[in-house]
């Protein structure tokens, strides 16, 4: 419920702070007084757009802000779901710059316009004759028969099915997609996959087998040079390990004399070691020597066809090569398995249809079982608006196609008048009986579940008398189940309100500025004796306007 409304610099509002309370409030006020800047401060709060022209005095910022309790909204989730601080008695502001620049603000955390309309549309309803039209519309429509059937848990599950079933048939979709794409390619795919899988290819094969094609390309020269080599080392007299062996037992007669000497014999005979050890390799290598020009050709051979597939797949090393092959058995694997996953998604879509046929029937039920109940109320209280003979008509059909609502069309049908012809709302009620049907909807829908502040404004336009008394009955009445504002210009609906405020225009320094007041009994007195006979405040009047009041 609005708790308070502080507005500052707003249009012909220079500085307006306000308590509300729960119940029925009216406001009153000669027309053009300004009720429609109360309208047009608190849309800000709700999130609707606005220019710099609503700024009295450019030179300051205009500030709106709100207090809600919110305790009875069960908002919590959406407060988490956006990263708001949650809190009972929940802080709104709106700031519009000199420069145009517009700020929003909820318990003091910035939030961008679609956050904030997100969460004004839980707090207040601000209804106007141009608002009548949501009415003759199929979700509004459903939400007033949802409301009386408690359908709420039962559209949630729908709601999650209805999500899983569109996802599977995308996947489906992408599937048959696919399966057209992949048995073009498929032929392609498995040719290029038989090559890769006939050649087994190695990771480390191509390094390997570009050593044996070098060994094999030189063998003449390899050999000659281990021979030359070889020659070199141990050729008799003049060979070197023949000299270094000299060398070592000439030096070994002088080694024990000192320790530097026998430090140089060591390392000597290290030398003479290893060059021994090198002979034995070289005579190893030479024996290895294969000059098969076979051998050379089969190396070459499989050299050429690695060379190949690599340029055809335009990879670089036999890596890529064996990573293409994978790709390449994935592909073909979908091919000839996708038969197979597109039946399993067509029967988890029948699966998913089936759990959405079970939820759309007990709604169908729920539905079905309160429409009696819906029109019968409907029509009573339209009853007590002055429309005796209006008659509602609801058709109900469950259908074969799924939809947001279900698996139902709902048509609200109605004759306003004895023997009339049932036709659709919006082509055949006039804009008087759509404003009392929507008012009529909303005591209704106030009894069955926990609705925002509501605000009419002027929904009373065209009603006097009778109507007009049994108009503010129900008004008080659905005051007790919720927050309610009347905008009105009836004595009748004025004075059943539990508060009463006043929209007045006073001129302050040849500036005009419009300001709300609440009323005292006395001054309230006063307003409706006014309403009821003009400025001229007579004691019929009064009397009048006090029997208003406590009746």
């Amino acid at each position: 419920m609005l708790q308070k409304l502080s507005v500052q610099n707003f249009a012909l509002i220079e500085s307006l702070n306000v308590d509300f309370e729960s119940g029925l409030s009216t406001i009153t006020g000669e027309t053009g007084a300004g009720k429609s800047l109360l309208l047009g401060a608190l849309g800000l709060i709700i999130g609707k757009r606005v220019n710099t022209s609503v700024i009295q005095n450019t030179e300051k910022k205009c500030v709106v802000e709100a207090v809600f309790n919110i305790s009875e909204y069960n908002l919590i989730s959406f407060f988490k779901e956006e990263d708001l601080d949650y809190e009972e008695e929940t802080y709104i502001r709106r700031e519009i710059l000199p420069s145009g620049k517009s700020r929003a603000f909820v318990n003091d955390s910035p939030v961008n316009l679609n956050i904030l309309s997100n969460l004004g549309k839980r707090l207040i309803d601000i209804h106007s004759q141009h608002q009548t039209l949501e009415i003759t519309t199929s979700e509004f429509q459903f939400y007033i028969l949802d409301a009386l059937a408690k359908t709420g848990k039962e559209l949630e599950s729908f709601h999650r099915g209805l999500a899983q079933l569109k996802k599977a048939k995308k996947e489906l979709i992408v599937l048959q997609d696919n399966q057209q794409r992949f048995k073009e390619e498929y032929n392609y795919n498995s040719h290029l996959l038989k090559e890769l899988v006939e050649a087994k290819i190695k990771s480390n094969e191509q390094q390997e087998l570009e050593e044996q094609q070098e060994k094999l390309s030189n063998t003449e020269e390899i050999q000659e040079r281990l021979a030359y080599t070889l020659g070199n080392i141990t050729t008799e007299n003049h060979g070197a390990f023949e000299q270094l062996t000299d060398a070592k037992n000439s030096l070994g007669k002088i080694a024990p004399y000192a320790i530097p000497y026998s430090e140089l014999l060591e390392r000597l005979s290290s030398v003479c070691i290893e060059l021994d050890d090198i002979r034995s390799s070289l005579e190893q290598q030479t024996e290895l020597i294969d000059s098969d020009p076979n051998k050379l050709q089969s190396v070459s051979d499989r050299l050429q066809l690695l060379y190949n597939l690599q340029k055809k797949h335009t990879v670089s090393n036999n890596v890529e090569l064996i990573e293409v092959q994978k790709q390449l058995e994935e592909k073909v694997s979908i091919t000839e398995n996708i038969n197979e996953a597109i039946a399993a998604a067509e029967g988890t879509i029948l699966d998913i249809e089936s759990k959405l046929n079970i939820v759309a029937d007990k709604i169908h039920t729920k539905r079905e079982k309160v429409l009696p109940k819906f029109t019968s109320k409907i029509e009573k209280i339209l009853t007590q608006l002055g429309m005796q003979n209006a008659r509602f008509s609801p058709v109900l059909d469950r259908v074969t196609s799924f939809n947001s609502y279900g698996a139902d069309d709902f048509q609200l049908l109605f004759s306003a008048n004895k023997g009339g012809q049932f036709g659709v709302l919006k082509t055949v009620a006039s804009g008087g009986e759509l404003s009392r049907i929507v008012l009529a909807v909303k005591i209704l829908l106030s009894e069955h579940i926990k609705l925002p502040t509501i605000i009419f404004d002027e929904i009373d336009t065209g009603v006097s008398g009778e109507v007009a008394q049994k108009m503010a009955n129900l008004l008080q009445n659905m005051g007790k189940q919720q927050q309610v504002f009347s905008i009105t210009h009836l004595p009748q609906i004025a004075a059943k309100g539990q508060v009463q405020y006043k929209v007045f225009k006073e001129d302050i320094k040849n500036i005009t500025y419009t300001n709300l007041k609440r009323l005292t009994t006395e001054e309230r007195i006063a307003e409706i004796a006014e309403m009821i006979g003009g400025k001229q405040l007579t004691e019929a009047a009064k009397s009048h306007a006090e029997s208003l009041l406590i009746s």
